[in-house]
Order: structure tokens, then sequence, then C-alpha cells
């Protein structure tokens, strides 16, 4: 049985596998590629020790008041009892300012700092700046609400189609713009408690999801009904996105990732023949991501599929950490912030190493905001001779975070990536909440981007005072050469 789909015991969703044998198999072992460089530049690690990331040139693109803000809202960012606490301080916000008061207060600051818009054309102003500064954009529908197992059948499904929807128009507007030459969005898949400890076939889940009317083992009626529904708006959604987006699948809680890195899979099998554009996401903070990534590689080469990769540190440490303590099991999370970094950079120089072999089959987001990652991910790159521009390797970070990487990084002539949200304060809200408190060890060391941000509006102010003075020395200048002329006249 595949190791990526033998957890424990699964609380949310099912325990699966993705072949055919019940044999256990042990995972290749990846290897360091020895590599010969192509060229002289790309070859050269000293490119990544240019990039410091200490220049706030970066921010002159910014307006002043863009400047302001992101210092107001960082400044709040780094107070851990404020960020701990967002949800309910926004909550006596909403109370005393009411709904209109609460949309005014919160929009032009938080919701404006992290968020592309409401409208179309709100976003495709967002988007249309953004892709001046040589960023891309990828757009995520901020679907947050889990429905639970009590809601009814029908209200359930109907929520479900509303969700298909606002991903099918995600893709229409992500392909429809001119934001980037190879537009990426984010797909958040939710799971419902349905499937028992059943061992589904991947060709099983490929056939339902192309309309054959399976029967899975181990669901009543009604769960198979459900679930067969679920896997073709999968279907659709990739139909719509093929050849024209890359759809970036989030990963979630660890007893939901078995089944949904199944899915995953069973997808990138139908569409990801020819290319990436189903792509699964992979959180390095877990001690079993490396065999998961190697898994996921051993599996595309078995079925014949091109791979495709966000390679992120992880956003649910605490609750997973919680619940494993709840369930009696071991932490899944590594013990030090160290032991992240080498599993992320680790995992890094094995996508890297299989991209300088096959570059057509195996692709890479590093979706990080870690400087150490981005200059290592850099130096590979260089020593493998991979070309900054080829399109297997791009970086990724969040809208309104990190910017002094990302414009740096599009400065260099790298792919940079950022997952930009939309929609409205009320859909949106809850989404930045968990991201503040999903990434609140970033949100409080962003110490260094308030520096750079503050150097930049006291550069600028020093010019506007400086350049006041030196026009009101001008005009001196100008009423004394012009009592000068009446006098001689």
């Amino acid at each position: 049985m595949s190791t990526l789909l033998r957890p424990p015991a699964l609380h949310g969703f099912l325990s699966l596998r993705l072949l055919g044998t019940a044999t256990t198999r042990t995972l290749p072992v990846e290897q360091p590629a020895t590599v010969t460089c192509r060229g002289h530049d790309p070859c050269d690690p000293s490119e990544a020790v240019l990039l410091t990331f200490e220049d706030p040139q970066a921010f002159k693109v910014k307006s002043a008041w863009e400047l302001v803000r992101a210092l107001t809202v960082f400044r709040f960012c780094s107070y851990p009892v404020l960020v701990n606490n967002c949800g309910k301080l926004m909550s006596v916000a909403r109370g005393l300012l009411g709904r209109r008061g609460f949309s005014l207060f919160v929009r032009p600051t938080v919701y404006a700092q992290f968020v592309a818009g409401e409208t179309e054309g709100e976003i495709s102003t967002s988007m249309e700046k953004m892709s001046s500064l040589g960023l891309r954009p990828m757009l995520a529908v901020p679907i947050e609400e889990d429905l639970g197992e009590s809601t009814g059948f029908v209200d359930r499904e109907r929520r479900y189609d509303d969700n298909l929807a606002s991903m099918l128009e995600c893709v229409r507007i992500s392909h429809s713009s001119a934001w980037s030459p190879d537009p990426m969005m984010q797909l958040k898949v939710k799971l419902t408690s349905l499937m028992k400890k059943e061992q589904y076939d991947l060709d099983l889940l490929v056939r339902a999801m192309s309309g054959e009317p399976i029967s899975f083992p181990g669901l009543l009626e009604s769960e198979n009904t459900h679930f067969l529904l679920g896997l073709r708006r999968l279907d659709q959604i990739a139909q719509a996105s093929i050849d024209k987006v890359r759809v970036l699948v989030d990963a979630e809680y660890t007893y939901m990732n078995p089944a949904l890195s199944l899915i995953t899979m069973a997808m990138m099998k139908k569409f990801n023949q020819q290319s990436s554009w189903i792509w699964n996401t992979y959180q390095c903070y877990l001690k079993d991501s490396r065999s998961l990534l190697l898994e996921a590689i051993h599996l595309s080469e078995e079925h014949s599929f091109c791979l495709g990769v966000k390679l992120v540190r992880g956003a649910y440490m605490d609750k997973e950490r919680q619940l494993a303590n709840k369930e009696g099991r071991m932490d899944p999370i590594h013990q030090s912030w160290e032991d992240t970094n080498d599993s992320y950079n680790g995992s890094l120089d094995v996508m890297l190493n299989r991209i300088s072999q096959n570059p057509g089959r195996y692709q890479i987001i590093v979706a990080t905001h870690n400087e150490e990652s981005v200059r290592h991910a850099v130096t590979r790159l260089g020593a493998l001779g991979l070309q900054r521009d080829e399109g297997s390797v791009c970086f990724g970070q969040l809208l309104g975070m990190c910017d002094h990487v990302s414009l740096t990084l599009a400065q260099q002539g790298f792919s940079v990536y950022k997952s930009v949200p939309y929609g409205s304060v009320d859909d949106t809200l809850p989404y930045l909440l968990r991201r503040a408190q999903e990434n609140r060890t970033v949100l409080q060391g962003i110490r260094k981007e308030r520096d750079l941000l503050r150097h930049e509006l006291k550069r600028r102010i020093r010019e506007r005072v400086s350049g006041g003075r030196w026009r009101e020395r001008e005009r001196e200048g100008e009423r004394e050469r012009e009592e000068r002329r009446e006098r001689g006249g």
C-alpha cells in the first residue's frame, strides 16, 4: 500500500491507496544530481549573494499612502496578542461600528493591504499594477466555511455548486486577462466525513471523474452520490482550466491530506499528460513531507503524468499538535525551525534535481517568505544550469507581504507570483483572519520589511522637504533678479 495514503486513522475522509497491489514498497532514495553548468552567469553561485533583499528601492513603486498603510498594518501584526485575538477584535469592532462603519474601517486598511478587490474592475486595476511591477497574480477564491455533517444533502450540494461557480469564474478571470503569460490560480477542496477505511484504485477515481457511475465500496448510496458529484465538479474545473490556467490545489490538515492527495493525483493522471495543469501542495513542516514528495514523483513516473509541486512550509502547526496530543498520536510537525528549514531546502533540492534532468515533466513554485530558502533556490538554479525564465521554476508570496523579496526577484528576471484573494469584505475577512493566525510567526518577524518601508517613507519626506526648500530658494532668486531689473530700468 502506498505510504502516501496510509495514515494511522483518518478522522475526516478515508484511508486509500493508489496502486493495485497491497505490497509495501520501499521509496527510492534521492541522490544529489551531478550536473555540468550550461553557460556562465547561471552557474555563478555568487548571484544569490546579490539577493540581499536590503534595498528599499524595491518600494519606490508604492504610493505614500500604500507605505503608510503597510507600516500601520504590519505594526498591528507585530503584537502576538493582537494577531492571536484578531477574530475577537474584529467582532467587537463590527458590533461597535455596525456593518457599514465596519466595512468603511476595514476596507481601506487590512482589506486593501491583502485583497485585490471585489468587482472585476477593481481586480483588474490591482492586477494591472502588479503586472507593471513584473509580478504575476495567482487568484484565490476565499472559501473558508466548513459546512459540517449536520447540513442537509440538498443545502450542502447547493453550496458546493455555488463554490463550483466561483471557481469557474476564477478560471475565466485568470485566463481572460493579460496579467501573466502563464496564469495560475489556487483551488481549495473541502472534504467531508463520508468515506470509511476502504481502498480505492487511482483509475477508479479517474473513471468516476469522467462520468462513469462508479459504486464505491463502503459508502452508503447517498454518500456515494455526494462523492461522485464532488469528483465531477473537480473534473469541470480541470476541464475549464486545461491549456489555460494552472490549478494549484491547497493542502489541508494531515487527516485530510491523504484523501486530498489521492484526488489530486487522479486529476493529474487525467489532465497532466502533456504539461502540469494540476499541482499538489507539500507542507515541509511535516516530518514525512520528503517521503510524500518522493512517493508523488514515483507515482508520476509509474502513471506517466507531469508533476506540479507547490512547496510550502505549512500553516497549521498549533492545531496539528493539539489534535495529535488529543488523539494520543506522535507530533507530525518537525521539532524545530531549523529542522523545517532543512526539510524545505532538501525537498526543494529533490525537485530542482528532477527538473534539471527532465524539465518538461516537473514544475515547482517555491512558495516561501524565507529569504534563506529563496537564496538557496537561486544558488541551485545556477549550479544546475537552469535559466530563470524557462518556466519550470517560479517563486510565490502572499499579496501584501514580503514585497521586498517579491520585487527584488522580479527585478532580477525571475517569475514571481503573488497569492491574491478577492471578494467582498464579508467573504474575505474569515480568509484574512485565518491567514493572519496561520502566518503570525512571519507577521511578527517582518521587522526588516517595516524598516525598509520606513526608510523609503523617510526618503520621500526628505526629498519633499528639500525639494520645497530648493523651490523656495529659486523663487527668492527670481524675485531678487526681478528687483535688480526694475532698479536698472
